[in-house]
């Protein structure tokens, strides 16, 4: 069999710790990422000093710097590698709301047709190659915000009463009749067609909605990865704002390395045009509020952070994943982490590397 795994967005977050998950089992690494995050998000969002580490890290991981969206880069390099690609994992993505109202068409063509770029070459070069997409909790719009919701003293929280209050929101919610915003309606275009290619073509896709996904290797931004980049504002004593909801809005967390285990159940036994939602669950899961406390507390700083009324557009007030579909088909998963673990290990990797930049 061969033994190369293709990971687009490799400097990223979730690349990243797919191409050391994936190395360290034996499979040699290609890592296609162009740095888009600093185009993205500025400088101080670049995934650069991750792309240099995993090139001294990893023997076999080889670096490819081309846009998903380049036809031409993207067919030479599969027709290269064939047959070889044993597995595909997309992570590659335009990843904030905020930024994808400011240019619809980089954020839909990075997002969509970039996905259908390598959609095409996976069915034309290694079509038995497994196709991972890391889709997003975006494709339901504000459609959560329609949920009877309770308020509580730091937190909104779901009616006991509902079907989804004890395992979270699973993949019965429709994706119509909401707003979006302009990045989840991309990303629903991509999650549509990925489904498309494992029940049309038969290739062996699963979409992966993510609920908030963090870890230490995230270069957390203003406009994405909002765990990583609160951890961040509190030790370095940088300014942060909250919007809306009274900093009681939900996220359900998942560490990096529990979703690329994830990816790996599923590589071993893979199957066609599957949607799963994916998440921290009810194991790992906080407002803004709670997360505030916990960054205070594991840094030993005070959080400078002032309070906007407005939530930006489409924001969800709750959202907890429930992973029972993909527990139900793949039961030797389980997250390991909860927030508390995930912010220690955030703090820990970086609060040198943030000092000494800041």
């Amino acid at each position: 069999m061969s033994k190369t795994v293709v990971i687009t967005g490799s400097a990223g977050l979730i690349g990243s710790e797919a191409a050391r998950f994936f190395h360290e089992r034996g499979f040699r690494i290609v890592g296609v990422d162009n740095d888009m995050r600093q185009t993205f998000f500025g400088k101080d969002a670049s995934t650069e000093w991750n792309r240099r580490r995993l090139e001294a890290d990893l023997k076999s991981y080889r670096h490819v710097n081309a846009d998903i969206r380049d036809e031409v880069a993207m067919s030479k390099l599969f027709a290269e590698l064939g047959g070889k690609v044993c597995l595909i994992i997309h992570t590659a993505a335009q990843p904030s709301h905020d930024w994808a109202v400011r240019d619809p068409f980089a954020d839909f063509s990075i997002n969509a047709t970039g996905t259908l770029v390598l959609l095409e070459l996976c069915r034309r070069h290694c079509p038995n190659a497994p196709f991972i997409f890391t889709s997003t909790n975006k494709v339901y719009g504000d459609r959560p915000n329609s949920l009877p919701l309770v308020e509580l003293e730091t937190r909104w929280e779901l009616d006991e009463s509902h079907a989804f209050h004890k395992r979270g929101i699973d993949e019965s919610m429709s994706i119509d009749q909401s707003m979006h915003s302009l990045f989840g309606a991309s990303k629903v275009a991509a999650d549509v067609m990925v489904q498309e290619y494992g029940r049309y073509f038969g290739l062996k896709t699963a979409c992966f909605r993510g609920g908030c996904l963090t870890g230490p290797s995230h270069s957390g931004t203003v406009l994405h990865g909002f765990l990583a980049y609160l951890m961040k504002c509190t030790a370095t004593g940088s300014p942060y704002t909250v919007f809306g909801y009274g900093g009681k809005q939900v996220r359900d967390n998942i560490h990096s390395h529990d979703l690329v285990n994830a990816f790996w159940h599923f590589f071993r036994n893979p199957r066609s045009g599957e949607v799963y939602n994916i998440g921290g669950g009810r194991h790992s899961n906080c407002s803004m509020l709670e997360a505030i406390e916990l960054c205070e507390s594991i840094s030993g700083r005070r959080l400078d952070h002032t309070y906007e009324e407005a939530n930006r557009m489409g924001d969800h007030i709750w959202w907890i994943s429930d992973t029972s579909r993909f527990e139900a088909h793949y039961p030797g998963w389980s997250p390991q982490y909860d927030i508390a673990g995930i912010l220690e290990e955030i703090f820990t990797a970086n609060h040198t590397r943030w000092r000494e930049a800041s």
